[in-house]
């Protein structure tokens, strides 16, 4: 058992603090806004993460975990300090703002009279370990006896339990030239992964901070590559999701990521691959990264050619036109909407004048915050009433699962616009709605009678219908 103490208490910090409590270390979250403290205090998650809420629950039942806003109280308890705070996007730059994690080191290092270890968990540019450890030693009482080490996270938003308890790897960077101390601390925080045979790397802290940087961006990249195919695919007639259904069979590509659609969102890859190149051109490697930028573009035009599908399905304005949109959060199984592709599409129908009304099972009240003038509904039902056109942005269960039937009689137009290219075409069409997606041959009644859809039905059925 180990005493920790996990400074910040945002997605990143409370999942870790519970989880690491959850291992069987006893745990204090430290953060300076009071009605986050509370909410967790009281087994609240101030956000939607599947799971989180039992784990923290149970913790704080059996006295393994609480909440502060003392730094001395965390000094004074723990043995290794982590650090999960936010690193967002400077304001009218692409570089990390790293305010908070400088705060952090600031605050705690001069109250840290014994040995210690500092974790770091945030996503960071490469650089910042190795003068976040010199700044901490120079600060700290204890001086050389403070070690700092970077064990970056993994995070995917939905699975974030899973994948703090059983990660598929475990990365530690640490200083060479100073003990293993740091090592030697995390190999017993983490022990019961490793008895798992859950791989543990453990490498320098640049190439510990480039691995999670790195990770995002090749994911990005593979986003914005299947989107860009999609491009294509439009402008010759082809279908995008039976080329990545193809192209995904070979191992060396794989599947997974490879769904077209209105791209990446969320507030991981967009503002970690700007911050990657912003941070390659100070070094003076920027030109390695340059592919980052049409990544980028890539992601943001998608939001545009969806407006334009829309307005094209529609009959070429959308002025006085209703528009359901289901999903709101960046990714199902989360109410994060921080640049969520959803909310930006929304926002811009409404602007080119139609009514637009929102539905999604656990973003809205965060929906609401940043787009107060959209309308919000309850249910499916509600918000697809009278519409003109059904959009689904966020592949949510409760809209892949949907038959048209639930809808014929609620709308005033039988038009869907798959987002996320997650429904099956030929039940939509088949039921008389005209169908289009990303990427992807457009689909009407007419055109089924004159035999696409059968067509279509058969490739859906050999792929095993998508």
């Amino acid at each position: 058992m180990t005493r920790i103490a996990v400074f910040g208490t945002g997605y990143l910090g409370a999942t870790h603090a519970a989880c690491m409590a959850e291992l069987g270390h006893e745990v204090i979250g430290v953060d300076v806004d009071a009605s986050k403290l509370a909410k967790l205090e009281a087994g609240e998650v101030p956000f939607y993460e599947p799971g989180l809420e039992e784990v923290l629950k149970r913790n704080l039942a059996a006295g393994r975990l609480r909440f502060s806003s003392s730094y001395q109280e965390a000094a004074d308890f723990a043995e290794v300090h982590f650090i999960g705070v936010g690193t967002p996007q400077k304001k009218g730059e692409f570089a990390a703002d790293l305010t908070h994690v400088d705060a952090v080191v600031d605050s705690l290092a001069p109250l840290l009279t014994r040995p210690a270890v500092i974790l770091g968990k945030s996503t960071v540019p490469v650089g910042t370990a190795a003068r976040l450890a010199e700044k901490a030693r120079s600060k700290a009482p204890a001086g050389d006896d403070i070690e700092l080490g970077w064990n970056p996270e993994f995070l995917r938003e939905g699975y974030a339990v899973q994948d703090t308890l059983h990660p598929d790897r475990l990365v530690l960077g640490r200083e060479w030239s100073r003990t293993s101390r740091v090592e030697d601390v995390t190999r017993e925080v983490y022990a019961q992964l490793l008895d798992e045979g859950i791989p543990f790397l453990v490498t320098d802290l640049a190439t510990s901070e480039l691995v999670k940087t790195s990770a995002n961006a090749f994911l990005a990249t593979k986003i914005s590559f299947i989107n860009a195919m999609a491009e294509v695919c439009e402008a010759a007639g082809a279908d995008v999701s039976v080329l990545a259904d193809a192209i995904g069979h070979d191992a060396r590509i794989g599947r997974r990521f490879l769904n077209a659609g209105v791209g990446f969102g969320g507030g991981c890859l967009p503002k970690d691959i700007r911050a990657f190149m912003a941070r390659a051109g100070e070094l003076g490697a920027d030109q390695a990264l340059t592919f980052l930028r049409e990544v980028d573009n890539i992601n943001m035009r998608r939001r545009t050619r969806m407006v334009e599908l829309v307005r094209d399905a529609i009959g070429g304005s959308l002025l006085g036109t209703r528009i359901a949109v289901l999903g709101a959060a960046f990714k199902p199984d989360s109410d994060d909407v921080r640049d969520s592709p959803a909310l930006n599409i929304a926002g811009q129908i409404q602007l080119q004048g139609a009514s637009v009304n929102v539905y999604d099972p656990r973003a809205i009240e965060n929906s609401r915050k940043i787009f107060p003038t959209l309308e919000y509904a309850t249910s499916v039902r509600e918000a697809c009433s009278g519409a003109d056109a059904v959009l689904v942005l966020t592949e949510w269960d409760e809209f892949r699962n949907l038959h048209p039937s639930e809808l014929d009689r609620v709308v005033r137009g039988r038009r869907m616009i798959d987002g996320r290219n997650c429904l099956s075409p030929v039940d939509w069409i088949s039921a008389g709605w005209e169908y289009r997606g990303l990427g992807r041959p457009s689909f009407t009644p007419q055109r089924s009678s004159m035999g696409y859809g059968e067509g279509l039905a058969s490739t859906t059925l050999r792929l095993g219908r998508r």
